[in-house]
């Protein structure tokens, strides 16, 4: 049974929010987005989609461990952290709502144009 209130979980929400956009700007950058899914206070487990450019992209695992591993170290009441990508976003916070084309800052973005792109920076 949980005790905990409702301005608890707001609380929580809150803190992972700001773990997503300070810990990883790359994410919303490169056109990605991260949303909050879940949270289980009471098992402390959490779930974060990510999608937008994150879906298809080779260095999103990366991304995932690198969430997984830093979230349960700096938020002690998230002991597990389940991340997936593609897919709806379910929820809304987080850095929800970032474009599904990526875009780097400083480069015009050009359709149709082949050039020798070596893709986005590893996020961590």
């Amino acid at each position: 049974m949980s005790t905990e209130t409702e301005g608890g979980d707001d609380d929580l929400r809150e803190q992972i929010s700001n773990f997503l956009r300070r810990n990883f700007p790359q994410i919303q950058m490169h056109g990605g987005s991260a949303a909050i899914e879940s949270i289980d206070r009471e098992t402390g487990e959490v779930s974060i989609q990510l999608g937008g450019a994150c879906s298809g992209c080779g260095i999103s695992p990366m991304t995932i461990q690198a969430i997984k591993t830093r979230m349960t170290k700096e938020i002690p009441e998230i002991e597990t952290v389940h991340a997936n990508t593609g897919g709806g976003m379910g929820g809304n916070e987080g850095m929800a709502g970032g474009s599904t084309s990526p875009s780097f800052p400083g480069h015009e973005s050009s359709s149709g144009d082949d050039s020798d792109d070596e893709g986005p920076e590893a996020p961590f």
